[in-house]
């Protein structure tokens, strides 16, 4: 290899390791303080003739090169096109300054700003205070002016298709939907309760047998029953013995042929099957002839009280009235014959009435109304005609 190559090699490569930067000082890093010849001047730059330009001079490799000049790029200034600045710029820590600078000073604004230190200019920036928490009135001013309010409208956020569906109605009422529907699932697998913690399937089982458990023990004392009726087998009817009852005028008259008489029918009321006492709402009462199967007679009762787990004598006026189309109906000869003076038959005695008694009752603590009736076969008439009667 001629000394002449190789001064063309060696050149290149100096090129590429001192050149003159043409970069902006403002984007290129300087040296950290932590370098090892950080603060140091920096070796003075020649433009010299390289020796690629001077095929005569000595070689790069000889101790005559290196006494006259120290080594250099390859190319002079001359030699290229220099896009940067001309001039150095002021800055990096190679160079003295009037002042300290810090970097940071633009962030915090505790010093001189990068662009003032470096070049000397300034862009008018001004720090800002920071901004007071003193509260002022709403409608005047420092100057005692009033204040112009301004309502500016907020921007809204931007909602999402779903969000918008849950904020209607519709999707509203589906979110609650799942939320009772999550709820019951959790709840029958024994997850949580109805009312909080305690009142879980387990326990609303035990809950429930319980209270079926107490509620029917406490109807058992409670609730109603039916009384039973019985009459009295010597004087099943007996003579008026209510006010109103005694108001109703006795007759028996053939043209036209009809009958009436006031009478009460004698009772009991059995209630050794109640723990309370037994509370009627109203009781109505019905004759019926048992041959002939016509209504002869009513009787109605009001509001009645009987005390429990006893028998308690009621007597129940009964009013009797028939109406025939003459004196040989059936219904009426037979109360007719019953009600005669017994002087009329020879050994004394009068054929007794016979008659079905039908009671229509309301029991109050008891649904709907209830029913009983009674055949009577041997009653005597309650009343004695005159014997000269018709």
């Amino acid at each position: 290899m001629s000394g002449q190559e190789y001064d063309r090699k060696s050149a290149v490569s100096s090129f590429y390791d001192r050149r003159r930067s043409s970069v902006d000082v403002l984007n290129q890093d300087f040296p950290s303080p932590s370098t090892p010849h950080y603060g140091q001047p920096e070796r003075t730059r020649h433009d010299s003739a390289s020796s690629f330009y001077n095929p005569n001079g000595p070689s790069r490799t000889s101790a005559e090169h290196w006494a006259q000049q120290p080594p250099a790029a390859g190319y002079n200034s001359s030699s290229y096109f220099d896009a940067g600045r001309t001039e150095p710029v002021k800055g990096g820590y190679d160079e003295e300054r009037d002042e300290p600078f810090d970097i940071y000073a633009d962030f915090n604004n505790t010093g001189p700003r990068y662009s003032k230190a470096t070049f000397g200019l300034d862009n008018g920036y001004r720090p800002v205070n920071s901004p007071s928490f003193k509260l002022e009135s709403d409608t005047t001013s420092n100057t005692g002016a009033p204040v112009e309010m301004v309502t500016v409208p907020a921007l809204g956020p931007e909602w999402g298709a779903e969000e918008m569906r849950g904020m209607t109605k519709r999707g509203k009422r589906e979110v609650v939907n799942e939320r009772r529907a999550q709820k019951w699932k959790e709840w029958r697998r024994g997850e949580r309760g109805l009312c909080g913690r305690y009142f879980t399937r387990k326990f609303l089982a035990w809950f429930l047998f319980f209270f079926c458990g107490a509620l029917g023990l406490t109807l058992v004392f409670v609730v109603p029953r039916v009384p039973g009726f019985q009459f009295n087998q010597d004087t099943p009817l007996t003579n008026a013995s209510v006010a109103f009852n005694k108001t109703v005028p006795t007759e028996f008259s053939r043209a036209p042929a009809n009958f009436s008489f006031p009478a009460s029918a004698d009772l009991q009321v059995d209630t050794g099957s109640n723990f309370l006492p037994l509370v009627f709402s109203w009781l109505h009462a019905t004759v019926y002839d048992l041959s002939t199967n016509r209504e002869v007679g009513t009787g109605v009762l009001g509001h009645m009280t009987f005390p429990a787990k006893q028998q308690t004598q009621l007597y129940l006026p009964l009013n009797f009235s028939y109406v025939a189309t003459n004196d040989s109906d059936q219904t009426w000869n037979n109360w007719y014959n019953a009600c005669k003076n017994p002087a009329i038959y020879s050994d004394g005695t009068r054929p007794p009435v016979q008659f079905r008694l039908t009671l229509d009752f309301k029991i109050d603590g008891l649904i709907g109304t209830k029913h009983d009736a009674a055949d009577i076969t041997n009653a005597a008439c309650p009343i004695t005609l005159p014997i000269n009667s018709v």
